[in-house]
């Protein structure tokens, strides 16, 4: 596999969360705030991946301003916090997962199986929680340094969430991954029968400084669309832009690597469009993988964790 790889400066600071360790609703950095009002309860899950630290910053912004909501329950939650306290800046990709990455074990047969891992009995405390909420806003970041996009899943009333937000520019639905069921897709989630509905933001580049007032921005608008607060409360939390309009992008296929010796053809930016079908933009092993159609786009190109099974770069095209 390829291990030249670029090294990004870390520009946002890793904030101590020994104060919210307790929680406060019987879950481990967890805390939950009920207003007292009818409405939603809505969710804010920051470290699924233990070095995606600008959810982290968001959700510990939001406890340190004893943020509450004005209507319905807010709850907010920090996931994998043995991963994010063991980062090192010296291999800052090494604590993404300890045992086994989070974001694929939210399936049923995961979660009431036998199998054991640190990953899987953290998601496991976290369930009885998860499984109250109606609406999800996970917060994740990106290995490279590519656009921010939101990921609505793989039903409609997941693009309408993202619509509703109204950020980023780009929405992007897709199935998930063939390694596991990730949380934004978990239970009621993934449920087209249910009018609960998740969404997954990957603000940037894991440690670049805009990646954290891009998430706040995103949770602000968030809470909004939740009900959970009006805008003059949140105000101060926005960006002062939004794209005019946002555009969705449907993945066709997930490339998940097959070999030992998968690499990319060139040096491919996410949400990159590649022109012509049959263009080879990566060898897993002897097979040529080609883009299938023209004008295809390139969704999280890397090779920072790149292994068997794991998920290479996702194959999209723009749903006009």
């Amino acid at each position: 596999m390829n291990t030249n790889l670029e090294q990004y400066p870390i520009e946002l600071p890793f904030p101590d969360l020994s104060a919210w360790k307790q929680g406060n609703c019987g879950v481990d950095y967890v805390y939950q705030f009920k207003s007292g009002h009818p409405g939603k309860h809505a969710m804010i899950m920051s470290l699924i991946h233990g070095n995606e630290i600008s959810g982290a910053l968001v959700v510990d912004k939001l406890l340190r301003d004893k943020f509450k909501p004005e209507r319905g329950t807010l709850t907010l939650g920090f996931a994998n916090v043995a991963a994010y306290e063991a980062f090192s800046p010296d291999a800052p990709d090494a604590t993404r997962f300890l045992d086994e990455d989070m974001n694929r074990v939210w399936s049923e047969e995961a979660l009431d199986g036998s199998r054991d891992s640190l990953e899987l009995r953290r998601a496991r405390a976290l369930r009885p929680v998860v499984d109250q909420v109606d609406l999800l806003l996970d917060l994740h970041s990106m290995h490279e340094s590519d656009p921010a996009i939101m990921m609505g899943g793989y039903l409609k009333k997941g693009e309408d969430l993202a619509r509703q937000v109204g950020v980023p520019e780009y929405i992007v639905m897709d199935k998930g991954h063939k390694a596991g069921k990730r949380l934004r897709d978990y239970g009621d989630f993934g449920n087209p029968q249910s009018r609960k509905a998740a969404i997954l933001f990957e603000s940037g580049q894991h440690f670049e400084k805009q990646a954290y007032p891009a998430a706040l921005d995103v949770a602000a608008r968030f809470l909004m669309v939740a009900g959970i607060a009006d805008r003059k409360t949140v105000e101060h939390y926005l960006l002062p832009t939004a794209p005019q309009q946002q555009k969705l992008v449907d993945i066709t296929e997930a490339v998940t690597i097959k070999t030992d010796n998968f690499r990319f053809s060139d040096n491919f930016k996410g949400m990159q469009l590649i022109g012509k079908a049959g263009t080879i933009i990566a060898y897993d092993g002897d097979e040529e993988i080609k883009t299938p159609y023209d004008n295809c786009i390139l969704v999280q190109p890397s090779m920072r964790h790149a292994r068997k099974g794991n998920t290479a770069v996702r194959l999209g095209k723009l749903v006009e």
